[in-house]
């Protein structure tokens, strides 16, 4: 150190080091110059630039755009033009649901009525039969009671004449002089059954008897028939009526004469 006192600056060691790196950079740095110029000449390519002057007041002129073609009006096709459909009217369908329901219910009633009176028709004509055929019976059993009696008013005058009685009514043959015995009554009314045609109801509870008192004429037809007791069952009452009516004329007694009445009972399960 001098006396003037100012500091001597040290000499760098490292000078040829710092000049080799320099060298270094400049050499790849002109390397990769050279290298960017001759990629850029091998392209081959030229690159036009136009320079503009701000000075030129006048533009360039504009580039001319070519106008659309318009075709005439004659050669496009005109547009067709469907009409719309014709609007169909809208109508309320409940009215003419209501309608038909209506006419509907017409029609059942309708026939409901004619049926009816169709069924009342044959009920009358259903009881004008029955009563035709009770009043043909009737007049039958009155022209058989008028035929019985004349017989046995002939019958009685000839008896009378014959004993001498002047018609007492105490022949043997004389109306309620001979009652069947229980024999006779026995033969009478297996016949009667033979002839009684029912059809026994499984739904008949019991077996009602039915309780007949038949008068006969010495002939052996019959007078009269007059009901004591029903069985509770009208159809087996008329079977058993039918069956004493188409079993005359009834047979003689062992004695060789007709008994002027007996009595039968009858049930529909025997």
């Amino acid at each position: 150190m001098e006396a003037s006192g100012l500091h001597a600056i040290p000499k760098e060691s490292k000078t040829k080091q710092s000049l080799i790196l320099a060298l270094f950079v400049h050499m790849a740095l002109f390397a990769f110059l050279w290298i960017g110029v001759s990629w850029q000449s091998e392209e081959g390519g030229s690159v036009e630039a136009e320079v503009w002057d701000i000075k030129v007041s006048e533009a360039a002129p504009r580039a001319q755009i070519p106008e659309p073609v318009v075709k005439e009006a004659a050669e496009m096709p005109e547009p067709q033009v469907k009409a719309p459909p014709p609007l169909e009217a809208k109508t309320d369908a409940k009215p003419d649901i209501a309608l038909k329901e209506e006419k509907k219910r017409k029609e059942e009633k309708k026939k409901e009525e004619e049926k009816r009176k169709e069924e009342e028709t044959k009920k009358k004509e259903e009881t004008k039969k029955k009563e035709a055929e009770e009043s043909k019976k009737k007049q039958l059993r009155q022209a058989d009671q008028k035929k019985a009696d004349a017989i046995m008013a002939e019958e009685a005058k000839r008896l009378a004449a014959k004993s001498g009685t002047g018609g007492s009514g105490t022949s043997a043959y004389s109306t309620g002089s001979i009652r069947a015995d229980s024999g006779y009554t026995q033969k009478v009314s297996a016949k009667i059954k033979l002839n009684t045609i029912f059809n026994v109801p499984d739904t008949l509870s019991g077996n009602p008897p039915v309780e007949y008192d038949v008068e006969l004429l010495p002939d052996g037809s019959i007078k009269s028939i007059r009901i004591r007791k029903s069985s509770g069952v009208p159809g087996f009452d008329e079977a058993v009526l039918r069956a004493i009516e188409k079993s005359a004329p009834y047979p003689q007694n062992n004695a060789g004469r007709v008994p002027s009445r007996f009595e039968i009972s009858h049930k529909p399960k025997g």
